[in-house]
């Protein structure tokens, strides 16, 4: 979910000899902003684990959002492989979410709201030993500059694991600035699997971000610690194992 970032202008000058100060001024943002972003990767990794068989996929979303409450909704979309891996169908996932973004301090935002994956026609209920991969979760985020810690559960069965509704996500990181454009990204994770702990795992990554010519590329190291028997493909490949992953994301 994508975050709408507003800055102020102060400008000084001088003028015969005495210096003239600028009131400072803010760009206006309309009440209702709708945007689109397109974009690609190496691999699909959600919350360490792949998505797509360690390959490439094609990702896009939309998004709206209400400057004046800070309500907001959006859905995103990418090819995925992992349905089919075990022993569904289906290639697409469909992200569907609301929710609202404020402050509770000068220096301390929140965001929570409800989240809804929807794999079409994967059929996992039908598989023995499955559930139904569709999912919702509901969320909560408290940021400070750029430290933020969030937590999501679910409140239905979780990825296709039986009887798993209760699971929950702790995503805890840092977005720090650097020189020359460069963001650090840093995140830890933990990933609990109500009534399947041998699934429950930690998760990792430490990348950096710099917009070139307009795309915003992501370069990161990724690894878990799930079972490697477990999260695996039908070839048997490790699909949470630690790896490098490429993303190049356009916004328009």
């Amino acid at each position: 979910m994508k975050k709408i970032l507003f800055c102020a202008l102060i400008s000084s000058c001088f003028a015969n000899g005495m210096l003239v100060s600028t009131a400072s001024a803010q760009e206006a943002k309309p009440e209702h902003e709708v945007s689109f972003n397109l974009g690609a990767v190496s691999d699909y990794r959600y919350r360490g684990i792949s998505q797509s068989r360690l390959q490439p996929a094609l990702q896009g979303g939309a998004d709206y959002v209400n400057n004046s409450n800070g309500f907001y909704a959006g859905t995103w979309l990418s090819t995925i492989k992992w349905t089919k891996d075990a022993g569904g169908d289906g290639n697409l996932e469909m992200d569907l979410y609301a929710g609202k973004r404020g402050e509770i301090t000068k220096d301390v935002s929140y965001d929570f709201g409800v989240l809804s994956y929807v794999y079409p026609s994967n059929g996992l209920k039908n598989i023995a030993g499955f559930a139904d991969a569709n999912t919702t979760e509901i969320y909560g985020q408290i940021s400070s500059g750029p430290v933020y810690a969030k937590y999501s559960h679910s409140v239905t069965n979780l990825f296709g694991f039986v009887d798993s509704k209760n699971s929950g996500y702790l995503d805890l990181g840092a977005n720090l600035e650097m020189s020359e454009g460069f963001t650090l990204n840093l995140h830890y994770g933990r990933q609990t699997v109500k009534n399947n702990t041998s699934y429950s795992y930690n998760d990792w990554k430490l990348g950096v971000t710099k917009e070139l010519v307009g795309v915003n590329f992501s370069l990161a190291v990724i690894g878990t610690s799930a079972g490697d028997k477990l999260y695996v493909t039908p070839a048997g490949k490790f699909t949470g194992k630690t790896g490098l992953v490429l993303s190049a994301v356009k916004a328009f």
